[in-house]
């Protein structure tokens, strides 16, 4: 079953549910709008990246277009706005450290609070934690997430907010602490989406089925950004110079390898 809702500038978006039944909703990928905002999105390879993944998704590729990011909020603040699940609509949005935290013109729009859900105790006050959660790649220590006592309670419905979902690890300890505290998780939304890693099926597939029926909403699937849309530096002299370099000279760096 679709949903037919606006988007700003006379903009229509439908949703498609991902597979029948699922509620994993995202535009269709050949729409304008989608294709627009996909074709802004690069990546960056493991050399480029902070992470050891294929490909690292830049979510400041969005951030520093604003004409991209004004429509990827617009997106969303329509979707929440319009109370899509007819619920009552959301009252909080919480935002994944860190890259969620870029997302909070959303709830500004809405006029409601975000809440950041930061990693590893980092939120000050009296704090609520996750268990302990691992992602796609390699890590050193599994982190936790944490929010303020107190900023979410009981009856509260919130969006839960990432850049993207891979492998849904991240998610589910949003989803676990969102629970515990007696509020609801209306959506989890991210603008990006990688099918591949089946991050929704194990959302869905999690303790028996506990987050089977929570809606998902995400934008762009990877596979609708080009391989050209890499934007590894072609002229940088990696083995050299490695991929972190001091302030000074940087601007000189930058000009002499094609990055200004």
């Amino acid at each position: 079953m679709g949903q037919l809702l606006s988007a700003g500038e006379g903009v229509t978006i439908e949703y498609v549910e991902t597979a029948p039944g699922n509620k994993h909703y995202v535009p269709k990928q050949d729409s304008e709008i989608v294709q627009d905002i996909a074709k802004k999105i690069t990546w960056f390879g493991p050399e480029f990246s902070p992470k050891d993944v294929p490909k690292f998704y830049d979510v400041s590729s969005i951030t520093e277009n604003p004409i991209t990011f004004q429509r990827v909020c617009d997106i969303f603040i329509d979707r929440y706005k319009n109370d899509v699940h007819g619920t009552g609509g959301p009252t909080h949005i919480v935002g994944y450290d860190a890259r969620g935290f870029l997302f909070c013109p959303i709830a500004l729009a809405l006029g409601i609070p975000f809440v950041l859900l930061r990693k590893n105790g980092k939120n000050p006050g009296v704090v609520v934690e996750s268990a302990p959660y691992h992602k796609e790649y390699t890590e050193a220590k599994a982190d936790t997430m944490c929010v303020r006592l107190g900023s979410i309670k009981p009856g509260d419905r919130v969006v839960l907010f990432d850049d993207l979902i891979a492998t849904g690890g991240t998610a589910l300890t949003g989803f676990e602490l969102i629970n515990g505290l007696g509020a609801e998780v209306y959506e989890f939304a991210a603008v990006i989406t990688l099918p591949g890693l089946d991050g929704v099926s194990k959302i869905r597939s999690y303790e028996d089925g506990k987050f089977a029926d929570v809606p998902v909403c995400t934008i762009v699937e990877d596979a609708s950004i080009a391989d050209t849309q890499c934007a590894d530096p072609e002229k940088w002299p990696i083995n050299e110079l490695g991929r972190c370099v001091g302030f000074k000279g940087a601007a000189e760096l930058a000009e002499k390898h094609g990055l200004i």
